[in-house]
C-alpha cells in the first residue's frame, strides 16, 4: 500500500506539475523572442550610431569647405573693389588729362 500510494502520489504531483512546466516553456518562448527584438534593436541602434557619426564629420567637413568659400568670395570681393576703385581714379585721370 505504500508503494501504491507512493506511486499515486507522483502521479497526481507529474499532473499538476505537466501545467506549470508547459506554462514555464510558453515563457521561455516568449523571453526568447523578447531576446531576439532587443538584439535586433541593439543592432539597428548600433548601425544608427555609426551612420550619425558620418553625417556629423560630414557635416563637419562642409562647414569647414563653406568657411574656405566664404573667405576666398571676401578676398574677391575686396580685389573687386580695389580693382573698381583704381579703375574709377584711372578714368578721372584720363579725362584729367584730356
Amino acid at each position: 500500500m505504500d508503494n501504491e500510494l507512493k506511486q499515486l502520489l507522483q502521479s497526481v504531483v507529474r499532473e499538476e506539475l505537466k501545467a506549470v512546466n508547459e506554462h514555464l516553456d510558453r515563457n521561455d518562448e516568449q523571453f526568447q523572442e523578447v531576446n531576439q527584438h532587443l538584439k535586433s534593436m541593439d543592432q539597428r541602434l548600433s548601425r544608427i550610431e555609426e551612420d550619425q557619426h558620418l553625417i556629423k564629420r560630414a557635416v563637419l567637413d562642409t562647414n569647414e569647405r563653406v568657411i574656405r568659400m566664404e573667405e576666398v568670395l571676401e578676398n574677391q570681393h575686396r580685389i573687386i573693389e580695389l580693382l573698381s576703385t583704381r579703375s574709377i581714379q584711372q578714368e578721372a585721370e584720363l579725362k584729367r588729362i584730356k
